[in-house]
């Protein structure tokens, strides 16, 4: 069911979002045959899986807000915030979000949170000293996109994968230290299994970030375009990234450095690589200023015209 009657569900995200979740199970199934061959029982594999499944997931918002020092606000607190996102969401015909501002100088904003009724929305002081009201919409047209796209909590799923697969990175290595004496007995063949366990959960946890940063990319897109369409001016949001990304150049590096953990939920990337290399954009949370530029010239062209 739909959580927006009028943002469109976007076919091409569902598809990517049900593969990148096929892949998820099976690299679980694998990590857990992983932890079994390192010695740790069962019991404690299915409690650590689903230990870290379940606090990602229930509390992702929290981490989120917490990770980039945002508060929740009231109406009071925040008035031209709520009103915006009221709007929006009526407009959209959607529930509203929880509202909250992060105080910091960065220009961005993010939606995060486990499922539609958990959703949060969060605007940083920066973007709302530097956008003016229609771009300020624009922005947050485009994380309500996320929220009634259900992305969020796929790419939170994502990220627990590999911090399962650096956990299992862990427990190789100190499995390899707490039986090397044996290992010297049976001829090195306990220490070549402990390598070859290594390895696996190195590949598992590069795979899993090559799944999420390909669905962070599509999905940007995605909300650009339901944003875009949502609020009918393409131009604004292009003027709101625009805007943030030549203002992202004038905040210190060690404060953007502070907030690359957070770049796949961002609308910006709070540091991203030169535009047009190939290998910098496989790693890229964000598809290229370009690109998100061409869509929405296109969306502008298709609705006006122009």
């Amino acid at each position: 069911m739909a959580i927006a009657k009028n943002i469109s569900t976007d076919k091409q995200l569902t598809a990517r979002m049900m593969l990148t979740g096929l892949f998820i199970v099976v690299l679980y199934s694998v990590i857990i045959a992983i932890l079994v061959a390192v010695g740790v029982s069962a019991i404690m594999v299915v409690f650590i899986s689903f230990a870290m499944i379940f606090g990602q997931y229930w509390f992702s918002d929290r981490l989120a807000l917490w990770g980039m020092g945002g508060r929740i606000v009231t109406e009071a607190e925040a008035p031209e915030l709520h009103a915006m996102i009221s709007r929006l969401c009526a407009l959209a015909d959607m529930p509203k979000p929880i509202v909250a501002i992060a105080d910091t100088d960065v220009p961005n904003a993010f939606a995060t949170g486990r499922s539609p009724k958990r959703a949060v929305v969060c605007a940083t002081t920066g973007i709302m000293r530097r956008l003016d009201e229609p771009e300020m919409e624009a922005v947050l047209a485009h994380e309500l996109s996320h929220v009634a796209h259900r992305d969020v909590a796929i790419m939170t799923f994502a990220s627990s994968l590999g911090m399962l697969a650096g956990l299992v990175t862990r427990m190789a290595l100190w499995s390899g230290m707490m039986g090397g004496s044996r290992d010297d007995e049976e001829g090195g063949s306990g220490a070549g299994a402990e390598l070859l366990i290594f390895v696996f959960s190195i590949v598992i946890y590069f795979i899993s970030f090559l799944l999420t940063q390909a669905l962070s990319r599509y999905r940007e897109l995605a909300a650009d375009r339901s944003g875009a369409l949502l609020t009918g001016k393409p131009t604004v949001l292009a003027s709101a990234l625009i805007k943030i990304t030549g203002e992202m150049g004038r905040i210190p590096t060690s404060d953007l450095r502070q907030s690359q953990a957070f770049n796949a939920f961002f609308f910006t990337p709070a540091l991203n690589g030169r535009e047009g290399l190939s290998v910098s954009n496989l790693f890229s949370t964000h598809p290229t200023l370009e690109r998100r530029l061409a869509q929405l010239d296109d969306l502008e062209r298709q609705l006006h015209g122009a």
